[in-house]
């Protein structure tokens, strides 16, 4: 029996082990830096996003920038490397990284390091705790409504909207973001939007007045939070 209960609790610490493994990859993976790692089909993280702002610069991508690899990015790169006599199988590696140019990824916007910390210390008051992904999707919600015609067209008109963040009545957006709200706050700003255009989001768990939500169409769920349109 002793030694029964002992392989059923070496198995469920390997469980657990293997979990923390996979979760420690998937969010490593969003904290690539752009030319880390070669991409290719089914990969996910800031460095796709970075890819496809580069290559939407370069008229080769015209969707939008989820930070997925899927086939819009691969027709994309095909292109790429047609027109520059590599092989086209849309695999972006190490020949494409030395010769695709270099220029500035943020020019859509005329930020203020004041508004890139505004920014952080929102996503740090309403997302800490989230996931990379998560944090980048409350940031990219906040950009969604500085480009939307129903809400104010700067980032601090956005966050100090009267009743929208609940961070910022409570106090918890006053605290100092980390290095991976700035990195969100800055993933945001690029584009990258995993909310693929939400401008609303909540938290199902705590959420108290949720009259509005039927109003609104459901996109996707990332984290705790649900984000809707």
């Amino acid at each position: 029996m002793l030694r029964k209960r002992t392989i059923l609790f070496s198995l469920l610490i390997l469980l657990i082990m293997v979990t923390f493994v996979n979760v420690d990859q998937a969010e490593a993976d969003y904290l690539n830096e752009f030319g880390s790692r070669a991409l290719s089909r089914g990969n996910e993280g800031l460095d796709v996003a970075v890819l496809q702002q580069k290559l939407k610069q370069l008229n080769y991508y015209n969707s939008s920038l989820d930070g997925l690899y899927g086939d819009a990015t691969v027709e994309a790169v095909k292109g790429f490397q047609r027109d520059n006599d590599l092989k086209a199988d849309g695999v972006f590696a190490e020949a494409e990284f030395e010769i695709i140019p270099e220029f500035d990824i943020y020019d859509d916007y005329n930020i203020s390091r004041d508004e890139i910390i505004l920014l952080a210390r929102v996503i740090y008051g309403e997302a800490r705790g989230e996931s990379f992904k998560g944090k980048i999707a409350v940031g990219s919600v906040i950009i969604n409504r500085v480009e939307s015609n129903q809400f104010p067209d700067t980032i601090r008109g956005v966050v100090t909207q009267r009743g929208q963040f609940s961070s910022l009545m409570d106090g918890q957006a006053n605290y100092h973001p980390t290095e991976s709200e700035i990195a969100a706050a800055r993933a945001a700003l690029l584009g990258y939007d995993p909310t693929r255009g939400s401008i609303f989001f909540y938290n199902p768990d705590v959420a108290t007045n949720t009259a509005w939500i039927s109003r609104r169409d459901f996109v996707t769920r990332i984290g705790e939070h649900v984000f809707l349109r």
